[in-house]
């Protein structure tokens, strides 16, 4: 048993030195996760970056005036809701906004502002009001993918200084108070029966323009309907006028009606292309006999 003592002795040693060895080790070397980056400061002045993943030999950290910063380069969301934004017309709107964000340097995410994550809110809060305080409202309700555009790039400008990188941006709703929203139905309504009247009136107007034109038209084709019919009797009257008798005959029966003129003569018996009717007969004025 005394034999194997040492033994004992050397393993018990070597357990208790591997935690002390790791300790050290860890007290002298930084660790640098992927996509991270490590911050090393003396008396809290920045003097070294560390960003290859992997750990650093760095023996000076064992000092107490040396520190160690992480930093998460990670690509990361923030969600806004409630921002509020007054439009063109003084309409009061809230934003509910999803921001994408990455840190582009880590050096002035650190030491350019005391607390990025604190000023954020407010820096999205201006941009908003630049962006969309000169806007109306149904731009805003229409144009999303475009507004958003607009106010990543003006987010992204003010960050910039601080190391921020702006990788995306979302509107994801868009909200009015109540009595806004209100008055804006109303509005719409209004504008829905004006409109509505507009349509109504302009289809009388083109009913009323309708009307008068065939009525222009239907004249225009009576008044050379009634031109074309003393034309056709006097064509009449001079074919009869080849046929003596018949004229004779014609002349003697038209003066005997007008001795009775609440009588109206027909004339048969001369065909039926050239048979006249009664009331073409009493229509006709006898021509007057030529003196002898």
């Amino acid at each position: 048993m005394t034999a194997y003592a040492p033994l004992l002795a050397g393993l018990a040693l070597g357990a208790l030195a591997l935690p002390l060895l790791f300790l050290l080790l860890r007290a002298l070397c930084v660790q640098v996760e992927e996509r991270s980056a490590a911050l090393v400061t003396r008396f809290g002045k920045h003097i070294r970056t560390l960003e290859r993943p992997g750990l650093h030999f760095y023996p000076r950290r064992i000092f107490p005036w040396i520190q160690v910063r992480h930093v998460n380069r990670r690509r990361d969301g923030r969600r806004f809701d409630g921002v509020a934004v007054n439009d063109a017309r003084g309409t009061t709107v809230t934003l509910d906004l999803w921001l994408e964000l990455r840190v582009d340097d880590p050096v002035r995410v650190s030491f350019a502002v005391d607390d990025w994550e604190k000023a954020l809110p407010h820096l999205v809060a201006r941009a908003a009001t630049a962006v969309l305080g000169d806007r109306e409202f149904h731009e805003i309700l229409r144009a999303h993918d475009e507004l958003a555009d607009l106010l990543r790039d003006d987010i992204a400008a003010q960050a910039a200084p601080w190391g921020l990188g702006i990788a995306a941006l979302m509107i994801r709703d868009v909200h009015v108070l109540p009595g806004v929203a209100r008055e804006l139905l109303a509005t719409i309504n209004a504008r829905l029966d004006r409109a509505r009247a507009e349509i109504e009136e302009r289809g009388r107007l083109a009913v009323a323009a309708h009307d008068a034109d065939t009525s222009a038209s239907v004249a225009a084709l009576v008044a050379e309907a009634k031109a074309q019919y003393p034309l056709a009797i006097g064509q009449a009257l001079a074919d009869l006028r080849r046929r003596p008798d018949v004229h004779a005959a014609y002349t003697e029966l038209y003066a005997l009606s007008q001795l009775r003129p609440h009588r109206t003569i027909a004339f048969r018996g001369f065909g039926d292309k050239d048979e006249l009717r009664s009331i073409d007969a009493a229509m006709l004025v006898a021509p007057q006999p030529e003196p002898a």
